[in-house]
Protein backbone atom coordinates (compact mmCIF):
# COMPACT_ATOMS: atom_id res chain seq x y z
CA UNK A 1 0.00 0.00 0.00
CA UNK A 2 2.62 2.63 0.83
CA UNK A 3 4.70 1.72 -1.85
CA UNK A 4 2.90 4.82 -3.72
CA UNK A 5 3.76 6.97 -0.90
CA UNK A 6 7.52 6.05 -1.16
CA UNK A 7 7.49 6.76 -4.43
CA UNK A 8 7.01 10.14 -3.53
CA UNK A 9 10.46 10.30 -1.93
CA UNK A 10 13.92 10.62 -3.30
CA UNK A 11 17.22 11.39 -1.71
CA UNK A 12 15.40 12.46 1.71
CA UNK A 13 13.42 15.14 -0.02
CA UNK A 14 9.83 16.21 -0.96
CA UNK A 15 9.44 17.05 -4.86
CA UNK A 16 8.33 19.97 -6.46
CA UNK A 17 5.93 20.01 -9.51
CA UNK A 18 6.69 21.34 -12.62
CA UNK A 19 4.90 24.70 -13.50
CA UNK A 20 3.33 23.35 -17.12
CA UNK A 21 0.56 20.87 -16.50
CA UNK A 22 2.52 17.47 -17.22
CA UNK A 23 -0.97 15.78 -18.67
CA UNK A 24 -1.75 18.52 -21.21
CA UNK A 25 1.93 17.82 -22.43
CA UNK A 26 1.57 14.25 -22.25
CA UNK A 27 -1.61 13.92 -24.03
CA UNK A 28 -0.28 16.15 -26.79
CA UNK A 29 2.74 14.32 -27.51
CA UNK A 30 1.18 11.01 -27.41
CA UNK A 31 -1.64 12.69 -29.85
CA UNK A 32 1.19 13.78 -31.86
CA UNK A 33 3.30 10.07 -32.18
CA UNK A 34 -0.08 8.37 -32.53
CA UNK A 35 -0.70 10.61 -35.40
CA UNK A 36 3.17 9.96 -36.54
CA UNK A 37 4.01 13.41 -36.31
CA UNK A 38 7.37 12.23 -34.94
CA UNK A 39 9.31 15.40 -35.88
CA UNK A 40 6.62 16.84 -33.70
CA UNK A 41 7.28 15.00 -30.83
CA UNK A 42 11.09 15.67 -30.74
CA UNK A 43 10.51 19.05 -30.85
CA UNK A 44 9.10 18.38 -27.12
CA UNK A 45 12.32 16.83 -25.99
CA UNK A 46 14.86 17.69 -23.99
CA UNK A 47 18.68 17.96 -25.33
CA UNK A 48 19.68 14.75 -23.47
CA UNK A 49 17.14 12.76 -24.38
CA UNK A 50 17.11 13.38 -28.27
CA UNK A 51 19.07 10.66 -28.94
CA UNK A 52 16.91 8.30 -27.10
CA UNK A 53 13.67 9.58 -29.37
CA UNK A 54 15.02 9.87 -32.73
CA UNK A 55 12.42 9.68 -35.69
CA UNK A 56 13.43 5.42 -35.73
CA UNK A 57 13.32 5.42 -31.98
CA UNK A 58 9.53 6.84 -32.03
CA UNK A 59 8.33 4.92 -34.56
CA UNK A 60 8.67 1.75 -32.58
CA UNK A 61 6.61 2.90 -29.90
CA UNK A 62 3.23 2.03 -31.24
CA UNK A 63 3.18 -1.53 -33.09
CA UNK A 64 0.91 -1.43 -36.75
CA UNK A 65 -0.36 -5.21 -34.64
CA UNK A 66 -2.40 -3.17 -31.95
CA UNK A 67 -4.80 -2.06 -34.80
CA UNK A 68 -6.19 1.84 -34.84
CA UNK A 69 -6.40 3.87 -31.65
CA UNK A 70 -10.18 3.56 -30.22
CA UNK A 71 -10.11 5.54 -27.38
CA UNK A 72 -7.85 7.13 -24.80
CA UNK A 73 -8.45 6.96 -20.93
CA UNK A 74 -7.62 9.43 -18.57
CA UNK A 75 -4.56 10.58 -17.45
CA UNK A 76 -2.71 9.84 -13.94
CA UNK A 77 0.66 11.47 -13.21
CA UNK A 78 3.13 10.62 -10.48
CA UNK A 79 6.43 12.63 -8.92
CA UNK A 80 9.68 11.03 -9.32
CA UNK A 81 12.38 13.28 -8.09
CA UNK A 82 12.20 16.55 -10.07
CA UNK A 83 10.10 15.19 -12.65
CA UNK A 84 6.74 14.07 -13.81
CA UNK A 85 5.58 10.25 -15.05
CA UNK A 86 2.37 10.54 -16.96
CA UNK A 87 0.45 7.24 -17.95
CA UNK A 88 -2.29 7.43 -20.51
CA UNK A 89 -4.41 4.14 -21.65
CA UNK A 90 -5.09 3.56 -25.02
CA UNK A 91 -7.15 1.14 -26.18
CA UNK A 92 -6.34 -0.10 -29.86
CA UNK A 93 -8.59 -2.67 -31.45
CA UNK A 94 -6.29 -5.54 -30.96
CA UNK A 95 -4.49 -4.43 -27.35
CA UNK A 96 -4.80 -2.04 -24.66
CA UNK A 97 -1.67 -0.23 -23.89
CA UNK A 98 -0.81 2.54 -21.12
CA UNK A 99 1.70 4.93 -22.29
CA UNK A 100 3.84 6.18 -19.26
CA UNK A 101 5.56 9.58 -20.62
CA UNK A 102 8.59 11.32 -18.19
CA UNK A 103 8.45 15.25 -18.26
CA UNK A 104 11.31 17.38 -16.73
CA UNK A 105 10.84 20.09 -14.28
CA UNK A 106 10.66 22.45 -17.42
CA UNK A 107 7.99 20.12 -19.19
CA UNK A 108 10.16 18.37 -21.51
CA UNK A 109 9.85 14.86 -22.39
CA UNK A 110 12.73 12.56 -21.20
CA UNK A 111 11.13 8.94 -22.25
CA UNK A 112 7.63 7.45 -23.68
CA UNK A 113 7.57 4.07 -22.61
CA UNK A 114 4.54 1.73 -23.94
CA UNK A 115 2.83 -0.69 -21.94
CA UNK A 116 1.39 -3.17 -23.39
CA UNK A 117 -1.53 -4.77 -20.93
CA UNK A 118 -0.63 -8.16 -20.18
CA UNK A 119 -4.01 -8.93 -18.44
CA UNK A 120 -6.48 -11.88 -19.64
CA UNK A 121 -9.27 -12.94 -18.19
CA UNK A 122 -9.22 -14.78 -15.15
CA UNK A 123 -10.27 -18.70 -15.40
CA UNK A 124 -12.94 -18.26 -12.34
CA UNK A 125 -15.45 -18.79 -14.99
CA UNK A 126 -16.71 -17.88 -19.00
CA UNK A 127 -17.68 -14.52 -19.59
CA UNK A 128 -20.77 -15.48 -20.90
CA UNK A 129 -21.72 -16.14 -17.14
CA UNK A 130 -21.76 -12.49 -16.44
CA UNK A 131 -22.73 -9.14 -18.28
CA UNK A 132 -21.58 -5.43 -17.66
CA UNK A 133 -22.91 -2.11 -17.60
CA UNK A 134 -21.45 1.35 -17.23
CA UNK A 135 -22.85 3.54 -14.26
CA UNK A 136 -21.62 6.76 -13.23
CA UNK A 137 -20.88 7.82 -9.54
CA UNK A 138 -21.43 11.37 -7.89
CA UNK A 139 -22.95 14.40 -9.53
CA UNK A 140 -19.99 17.03 -8.13
CA UNK A 141 -17.48 14.65 -9.22
CA UNK A 142 -18.65 12.68 -11.73
CA UNK A 143 -16.95 9.05 -11.82
CA UNK A 144 -17.31 5.95 -13.90
CA UNK A 145 -18.25 2.84 -13.37
CA UNK A 146 -18.79 -0.76 -13.86
CA UNK A 147 -21.70 -3.21 -13.06
CA UNK A 148 -20.84 -6.64 -13.20
CA UNK A 149 -23.98 -8.56 -13.20
CA UNK A 150 -24.55 -12.17 -13.40
CA UNK A 151 -26.90 -13.69 -15.23
CA UNK A 152 -29.94 -15.21 -14.00
CA UNK A 153 -33.47 -13.91 -12.78
CA UNK A 154 -32.35 -12.61 -9.31
CA UNK A 155 -31.88 -10.41 -7.31
CA UNK A 156 -28.64 -10.50 -5.91
CA UNK A 157 -26.30 -9.34 -3.15
CA UNK A 158 -24.46 -6.64 -3.85
CA UNK A 159 -20.74 -5.67 -3.18
CA UNK A 160 -19.00 -2.46 -3.94
CA UNK A 161 -15.19 -1.86 -3.90
CA UNK A 162 -13.56 0.14 -2.13
CA UNK A 163 -9.97 1.08 -3.59
CA UNK A 164 -6.36 1.60 -1.60
CA UNK A 165 -4.28 4.35 -1.70
CA UNK A 166 -2.86 6.24 -4.82
CA UNK A 167 -4.67 7.45 -7.92
CA UNK A 168 -6.30 4.27 -8.72
CA UNK A 169 -8.48 2.99 -11.82
CA UNK A 170 -11.89 0.82 -11.54
CA UNK A 171 -9.60 -1.86 -11.95
CA UNK A 172 -7.61 -1.43 -9.08
CA UNK A 173 -4.84 -2.60 -11.27
CA UNK A 174 -1.05 -2.37 -9.86
CA UNK A 175 1.59 -3.84 -12.34
CA UNK A 176 -0.16 -7.09 -14.13
CA UNK A 177 -2.75 -7.46 -11.89
CA UNK A 178 -6.04 -5.93 -12.11
CA UNK A 179 -7.59 -6.92 -8.47
CA UNK A 180 -10.70 -5.70 -8.45
CA UNK A 181 -11.33 -6.52 -12.31
CA UNK A 182 -10.91 -10.25 -11.16
CA UNK A 183 -13.00 -9.69 -8.02
CA UNK A 184 -15.87 -8.16 -9.94
CA UNK A 185 -15.58 -11.48 -12.79
CA UNK A 186 -14.91 -14.13 -9.90
CA UNK A 187 -18.14 -12.85 -7.66
CA UNK A 188 -20.23 -12.03 -10.32
CA UNK A 189 -19.73 -16.16 -11.41
CA UNK A 190 -21.01 -16.86 -8.23
CA UNK A 191 -24.32 -14.47 -7.78
CA UNK A 192 -23.30 -11.51 -6.55
CA UNK A 193 -23.47 -7.69 -8.50
CA UNK A 194 -20.11 -6.33 -8.69
CA UNK A 195 -19.79 -2.41 -8.81
CA UNK A 196 -16.36 -0.78 -9.52
CA UNK A 197 -15.37 2.68 -10.05
CA UNK A 198 -12.80 4.62 -11.01
CA UNK A 199 -11.03 6.98 -7.71
CA UNK A 200 -11.56 10.51 -7.49
CA UNK A 201 -8.06 11.34 -7.22
CA UNK A 202 -7.21 9.56 -10.75
CA UNK A 203 -10.30 11.12 -12.72
CA UNK A 204 -9.22 14.95 -10.81
CA UNK A 205 -5.97 14.96 -9.47
CA UNK A 206 -6.31 18.40 -8.86
CA UNK A 207 -8.36 17.73 -5.95
CA UNK A 208 -5.56 16.23 -3.46
CA UNK A 209 -4.24 20.08 -3.74
CA UNK A 210 -7.40 21.45 -2.35
CA UNK A 211 -7.32 22.83 1.67
CA UNK A 212 -10.28 20.66 2.63
CA UNK A 213 -8.58 17.32 1.18
CA UNK A 214 -9.26 14.38 3.39
CA UNK A 215 -9.94 11.05 3.30
CA UNK A 216 -13.41 12.22 2.74
CA UNK A 217 -12.81 13.09 -0.57
CA UNK A 218 -10.62 10.78 -1.38
CA UNK A 219 -12.61 7.59 -0.14
CA UNK A 220 -15.27 8.07 1.66
CA UNK A 221 -17.39 10.09 0.24
CA UNK A 222 -17.50 8.28 -3.15
CA UNK A 223 -17.84 5.50 -1.55
CA UNK A 224 -20.97 6.12 0.40
CA UNK A 225 -22.10 7.79 -3.49
CA UNK A 226 -21.20 4.60 -5.05
CA UNK A 227 -23.09 2.23 -2.27
CA UNK A 228 -26.26 4.33 -3.12
CA UNK A 229 -26.07 3.42 -6.68
CA UNK A 230 -25.83 -0.20 -6.07
CA UNK A 231 -28.92 -0.75 -4.07
CA UNK A 232 -30.73 1.17 -6.99
CA UNK A 233 -29.97 -1.31 -9.24
CA UNK A 234 -33.18 -3.88 -10.09
CA UNK A 235 -30.84 -6.61 -9.87
CA UNK A 236 -29.38 -5.95 -6.54
CA UNK A 237 -31.99 -7.39 -3.77
CA UNK A 238 -32.49 -4.95 -0.89
CA UNK A 239 -30.88 -4.90 2.08
CA UNK A 240 -28.26 -6.84 1.30
CA UNK A 241 -25.36 -4.51 -0.18
CA UNK A 242 -22.33 -4.84 0.98
CA UNK A 243 -18.55 -2.63 0.98
CA UNK A 244 -15.43 -4.23 0.49
CA UNK A 245 -12.17 -2.48 1.31
CA UNK A 246 -8.77 -2.89 0.43
CA UNK A 247 -5.74 -1.91 1.95
CA UNK A 248 -6.70 1.95 2.97
CA UNK A 249 -10.05 1.02 1.91
CA UNK A 250 -10.52 -1.71 4.35
CA UNK A 251 -8.82 1.06 7.19
CA UNK A 252 -11.89 3.14 6.18
CA UNK A 253 -14.48 0.92 6.01
CA UNK A 254 -15.75 1.46 9.51
CA UNK A 255 -16.46 5.09 8.45
CA UNK A 256 -17.39 4.51 5.43
CA UNK A 257 -20.16 1.73 7.04
CA UNK A 258 -21.48 4.44 9.52
CA UNK A 259 -21.41 7.31 7.12
CA UNK A 260 -23.54 5.16 4.74
CA UNK A 261 -25.47 3.66 7.41
CA UNK A 262 -27.10 0.97 5.19
CA UNK A 263 -24.21 -1.38 4.99
CA UNK A 264 -24.94 -5.34 5.42
CA UNK A 265 -21.71 -5.55 6.49
CA UNK A 266 -18.08 -4.75 5.44
CA UNK A 267 -15.18 -7.11 4.32
CA UNK A 268 -11.43 -5.93 4.76
CA UNK A 269 -9.32 -7.56 2.27
CA UNK A 270 -5.64 -6.78 3.45
CA UNK A 271 -6.97 -3.79 5.37
CA UNK A 272 -4.39 -1.66 7.97
CA UNK A 273 -5.74 -1.77 11.34
CA UNK A 274 -2.92 0.55 12.51
CA UNK A 275 -1.80 4.24 11.40
CA UNK A 276 -0.41 4.95 8.01
CA UNK A 277 2.86 6.13 9.74
CA UNK A 278 3.55 2.36 11.18
CA UNK A 279 2.92 0.88 7.50
CA UNK A 280 5.81 3.02 6.21
CA UNK A 281 8.07 2.66 8.84
CA UNK A 282 7.43 -1.25 8.17
CA UNK A 283 7.22 -1.38 4.49
CA UNK A 284 11.04 0.85 4.77
CA UNK A 285 12.16 -1.66 6.66
CA UNK A 286 11.25 -4.49 5.35
CA UNK A 287 12.34 -2.77 1.56
CA UNK A 288 15.78 -1.98 3.38
CA UNK A 289 16.56 -5.74 4.06
CA UNK A 290 16.88 -6.13 0.61
CA UNK A 291 18.67 -2.91 -0.20
CA UNK A 292 21.41 -3.80 2.13
CA UNK A 293 22.14 -6.94 0.08
CA UNK A 294 21.38 -5.61 -3.30
CA UNK A 295 22.60 -1.76 -3.41
CA UNK A 296 26.12 -0.63 -3.34
CA UNK A 297 28.03 3.05 -3.14
CA UNK A 298 26.25 5.89 -4.28
CA UNK A 299 22.92 3.88 -4.80
CA UNK A 300 23.04 2.67 -1.08
CA UNK A 301 23.86 6.05 0.13
CA UNK A 302 20.82 7.78 -1.45
CA UNK A 303 18.12 5.14 0.17
CA UNK A 304 19.90 5.52 3.26
CA UNK A 305 19.04 8.82 3.01
CA UNK A 306 15.24 8.16 2.33
CA UNK A 307 15.31 5.69 4.90
CA UNK A 308 15.85 8.39 7.14
CA UNK A 309 13.49 10.28 5.84
CA UNK A 310 10.74 8.28 6.13
CA UNK A 311 11.77 7.90 9.80
CA UNK A 312 11.94 11.04 10.45
CA UNK A 313 8.59 12.25 9.08
CA UNK A 314 6.76 8.97 10.47
CA UNK A 315 8.19 10.05 14.17
CA UNK A 316 6.96 13.88 13.50
CA UNK A 317 3.40 12.68 12.55
CA UNK A 318 3.21 10.37 15.77
CA UNK A 319 4.18 13.79 17.34
CA UNK A 320 0.90 16.16 15.67
CA UNK A 321 -1.65 18.57 17.45
CA UNK A 322 -4.19 20.32 15.72
CA UNK A 323 -1.94 23.63 15.65
CA UNK A 324 -0.47 21.51 12.56
CA UNK A 325 -2.83 21.42 10.06
CA UNK A 326 -1.12 23.78 7.86
CA UNK A 327 2.31 22.12 8.28
CA UNK A 328 4.44 21.03 5.48
CA UNK A 329 3.26 17.05 4.03
CA UNK A 330 4.97 14.43 5.17
CA UNK A 331 5.06 11.02 4.20
CA UNK A 332 3.52 12.77 0.94
CA UNK A 333 0.10 13.82 2.78
CA UNK A 334 -0.86 16.95 4.22
CA UNK A 335 -1.03 17.58 7.73
CA UNK A 336 -4.83 18.34 7.70
CA UNK A 337 -5.35 15.22 6.38
CA UNK A 338 -3.31 13.41 8.42
CA UNK A 339 -4.70 15.06 11.79
CA UNK A 340 -7.95 13.80 10.56
CA UNK A 341 -6.59 10.58 10.91
CA UNK A 342 -5.13 10.89 13.96
CA UNK A 343 -6.45 9.02 17.19
CA UNK A 344 -9.09 7.02 14.52
CA UNK A 345 -9.79 3.52 15.75
CA UNK A 346 -10.61 1.17 13.39
CA UNK A 347 -11.21 -1.63 15.41
CA UNK A 348 -12.70 0.63 18.37
CA UNK A 349 -15.62 1.89 15.94
CA UNK A 350 -16.05 -1.14 13.69
CA UNK A 351 -17.60 -2.88 17.13
CA UNK A 352 -19.56 0.20 17.83
CA UNK A 353 -21.76 -0.28 14.46
CA UNK A 354 -21.88 -4.08 15.20
CA UNK A 355 -21.87 -4.79 11.78
CA UNK A 356 -21.05 -8.50 10.07
CA UNK A 357 -17.81 -8.44 9.45
CA UNK A 358 -15.11 -10.61 7.11
CA UNK A 359 -11.48 -9.13 7.35
CA UNK A 360 -8.71 -11.35 5.15
CA UNK A 361 -5.10 -11.12 4.87
CA UNK A 362 -2.42 -12.36 2.67
CA UNK A 363 0.43 -13.87 5.09
CA UNK A 364 3.20 -12.65 2.50
CA UNK A 365 1.42 -9.30 2.59
CA UNK A 366 4.73 -6.84 3.05
CA UNK A 367 2.66 -3.77 2.73
CA UNK A 368 -0.31 -4.51 4.96
CA UNK A 369 1.40 -7.04 7.26
CA UNK A 370 -0.04 -9.35 9.92
CA UNK A 371 0.42 -6.90 12.59
CA UNK A 372 -2.77 -5.40 11.23
CA UNK A 373 -4.42 -8.99 11.29
CA UNK A 374 -3.54 -9.26 15.08
CA UNK A 375 -4.73 -5.92 15.58
CA UNK A 376 -8.15 -5.94 14.22
CA UNK A 377 -8.23 -9.73 16.11
CA UNK A 378 -7.26 -8.05 19.07
CA UNK A 379 -9.62 -4.92 18.72
CA UNK A 380 -12.45 -6.97 18.16
CA UNK A 381 -12.07 -9.79 20.75
CA UNK A 382 -15.77 -10.79 21.57
CA UNK A 383 -17.85 -9.15 19.32
CA UNK A 384 -20.50 -10.96 17.03
CA UNK A 385 -20.39 -11.66 13.17
CA UNK A 386 -16.57 -11.35 12.64
CA UNK A 387 -14.88 -13.91 10.35
CA UNK A 388 -11.31 -13.72 10.06
CA UNK A 389 -9.01 -15.85 7.79
CA UNK A 390 -5.62 -15.66 6.97
CA UNK A 391 -3.58 -17.00 3.76
CA UNK A 392 0.20 -18.28 3.66
CA UNK A 393 0.77 -18.44 0.25
CA UNK A 394 -1.24 -14.83 -0.87
CA UNK A 395 0.67 -11.41 -0.61
CA UNK A 396 -1.15 -7.86 -0.79
CA UNK A 397 -2.79 -8.18 -4.20
CA UNK A 398 -4.18 -11.57 -2.80
CA UNK A 399 -2.02 -13.37 -5.08
CA UNK A 400 -0.55 -16.63 -4.77
CA UNK A 401 3.04 -17.14 -4.40
CA UNK A 402 6.09 -18.42 -2.66
CA UNK A 403 8.97 -16.72 -0.66
CA UNK A 404 9.75 -13.44 0.32
CA UNK A 405 7.73 -10.98 -1.78
CA UNK A 406 8.72 -8.12 -3.65
CA UNK A 407 6.77 -5.25 -5.78
CA UNK A 408 8.26 -6.86 -8.66
CA UNK A 409 6.07 -9.89 -7.94
CA UNK A 410 3.20 -7.29 -9.08
CA UNK A 411 4.56 -7.08 -12.66
CA UNK A 412 4.48 -11.10 -13.56
CA UNK A 413 2.26 -11.60 -16.38
CA UNK A 414 -1.24 -13.70 -16.27
CA UNK A 415 -1.05 -13.53 -12.47
CA UNK A 416 -4.73 -13.25 -10.43
CA UNK A 417 -6.81 -12.87 -7.65
CA UNK A 418 -6.56 -16.40 -5.61
CA UNK A 419 -9.71 -17.93 -6.24
CA UNK A 420 -10.38 -19.14 -2.79
CA UNK A 421 -10.25 -15.42 -1.97
CA UNK A 422 -13.85 -15.41 -4.51
CA UNK A 423 -14.89 -18.26 -2.84
CA UNK A 424 -14.64 -17.12 0.61
CA UNK A 425 -16.42 -13.96 -0.10
CA UNK A 426 -19.45 -14.97 -2.16
CA UNK A 427 -20.38 -18.06 0.65
CA UNK A 428 -20.09 -15.26 2.86
CA UNK A 429 -22.17 -12.56 1.17
CA UNK A 430 -24.74 -15.42 0.25
CA UNK A 431 -24.91 -16.59 3.83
Amino acid sequence: MFSRVLCLLSAGVLLAQPVADPKDTARKALDLLLARKYSDVIAMVSATSKAANSEAELAKKVSDTWGSAQTIGVAAVRSIGTSNIVTIPVKFANQDVSFEISLNAEGQIGLIFPRVDPWKHPGYCGTASFKEREVTIGTQWKLGGTLSIPDGAGPFPGVVLVHDTGAADRDEQNGAVKVFKDLAEGLSCRGVVVLRYEKRTRTYPAVTQKEDYSAEAEIIDDAVLAAGVLRSQPEVKPGRVFALGFGFGGYLMPRIAEADGKLAGMIIVNGNERPLEDLALDEANYLNEDQEKTLTGPKLEAWHRQLAVIREQAAKIKKMTQGDADSASLLGMKGSYLLDLKGYDPAGQAKLLKLPMLILQGERDFQVNMKDFAAWKSGLQGMQGVTMKSYGPLDHLMVQGAGRSTSADYRKADQHVAPVIIDDVAKWVAQ
